[in-house]
């Protein structure tokens, strides 16, 4: 059952370098971020999915050293746009048109729209928009991940700047958000994974109005 997996995911603290995670399903995870809604279907995000241990080695001195970048298997990088244009909104507009015969005269009426919206904004007004729209997709891969039994742990305890460079992000328009590794929880060293996952009661949380 999904919740029962909800139940048993966490974020975890030492992954098992021995046990990768298979290739399979970290594409059904990429496939699930890619399937994930954003607004307007703006999709306003890249994902970096790194094996390259060199490299994560690197990414793991600008996120204060922690071992999951390297101990797990794989590195979800989530980088947002740093603004929008025309170019990336017209390119939504072609591939809709393209898949949906017949509906570029109504996709570019509400396009043109949300241009008038967006572009004038400054760009630090619209990344922040395009973060918020990479997050949903950071919501599949989690669920995605807790569905298929692959441990994860979201995370923002990194330098921004210094994952930008070092994955030449300035010159590609984008800015990292957060970051998701990959891997098997360890079956010892990990503080976090006998512990009791602890939320809100729902009555503390959830307001009902009917």
């Amino acid at each position: 059952m999904f919740l029962d997996k909800l139940d048993w995911r966490y974020a975890t603290k030492k992954m098992d370098p021995s046990k990768p995670v298979s290739e399979d399903k970290v594409a059904q995870i990429v496939e699930a971020i890619r399937k994930a809604p954003t607004s307007s279907g703006l999709q306003p995000f890249h994902l970096f999915v790194i094996r390259n241990p060199e490299l994560r080695a690197k990414l793991k001195a600008a996120a204060y050293g922690q071992e999951q970048l390297t101990d797990g298997s794989h590195l979800l990088v989530f980088a947002a746009f740093d603004g929008y244009n025309d170019a990336r909104i017209d390119a939504i507009v072609d591939q809709h048109a393209d898949e949906r015969p017949g509906t570029r005269e109504m996709l570019e009426g509400y396009y043109n729209n949300l241009k008038s919206m967006y572009l004038p904004r400054e760009d630090h007004v619209n990344f922040e928009h395009a973060a918020r729209q990479t997050y949903i997709a950071l919501g599949f891969a989690l669920a995605a991940a807790a569905e298929l039994g692959v441990d994860s742990t979201p995370m923002e305890g990194f330098d921004p700047a210094q994952f930008d460079e070092i994955l030449g992000l300035k010159d590609k328009g984008l800015k990292t958000v957060v970051i998701l590794p990959l891997g098997t929880r360890a079956e010892e060293g990990d503080w976090l994974a006998p512990m009791k996952k602890v939320r809100k009661l729902a009555e503390d949380l959830i307001t009902e109005i009917n």
